[in-house]
């Protein structure tokens, strides 16, 4: 690839980094909150660097004509002889050209139109796993108070798999998430859970009972109580909530947990 069109593809690439996280929230799709920093000196890095390789390409571009004219070109291009030098470097230019721009165009996308949070596709296409967590060992802490209890997903999942002492049994709890159909009828409030981003992406959900289904991939927050069933293997099992409320609301800020 020719250094303008490197430049180019830095400079761009630079700065849909930082569009996405100094404008607004939209990095939240991809990462963690904590990572916002890193992202806006990554993108500072890089938008210098293009800088860098569009002023080396300049200053060699230069030298080159330098070059031309010493050894015996005239300043329209023509060598000694009167034969046109620059119909085949314009070729070639026109050539790379053609192919940064092929290169270019998935970065002008990423520029213009931001690409949305993982979703339904995501979650529908994994599982709901659970490793045993360190704290099944030596005891969970006991549950906040509230009535009803806004509970993370991930952590009423966890407590109904791992917690033997079974304190969500008979408690009330408000489960927010995103709405996920189930195979062979019924569905799920579901979130995605990030430790760094959007590519260790982890689901967790929980199967709606007694309410019907909102449309797929909107957000709801659920009132009810958990329905435990000892038959469900507990590092795999969904577990399930017999609903007393679905509420509709707007998409979270951050749509991980």
């Amino acid at each position: 690839m020719r250094r303008e069109a490197q430049a180019i593809l830095l400079v761009l690439l630079g700065t849909a980094v930082l569009r996405i996280s100094l404008l607004g929230d939209a990095y939240l799709r991809y990462v963690r909150a904590a990572l916002r920093p890193y992202l806006i000196a990554a993108g500072v890095v890089v938008v210098l660097l293009g800088v860098l390789t569009a002023a080396v390409a300049l200053r060699a571009a230069r030298r080159a004509e330098g070059d031309h004219d010493v050894h015996g070109h005239d300043v329209h291009g023509h060598d000694v002889h009167g034969h046109d030098v620059n119909s085949h470097d314009t070729h070639g230019h026109s050539h790379g050209l053609r192919i940064a721009w092929l290169l270019i165009l998935p970065v002008i996308a990423i520029l213009l139109v931001s690409p949305p949070a993982l979703g339904p596709y995501t979650a529908q296409h994994a599982g709901n796993t659970m490793a045993k967590p360190d704290t099944a060992a030596t005891g969970f802490p006991p549950l906040r108070t509230g009535d009803p209890l806004p509970l993370p997903l991930a952590e009423f999942d966890v407590r109904a798999a791992w917690d033997t002492t079974e304190p969500l049994l008979g408690r009330r709890v408000r489960l927010l998430g995103f709405v996920t159909p189930k195979s062979g009828g019924g569905w799920y409030v579901t979130r995605l859970v990030i430790s760094c981003c959007a590519a260790d992406a982890v689901t967790y959900k929980v199967e709606i009972r007694g309410m019907p289904m909102p449309p797929t991939n909107s957000w709801v927050e659920v009132t009810g109580v958990w329905q435990p069933d000892p038959a469900q293997a507990r590092s795999d099992a969904v577990p399930a909530l017999n609903a007393a409320q679905v509420t509709a609301v707007p998409q979270p800020r951050d749509p991980y947990e």
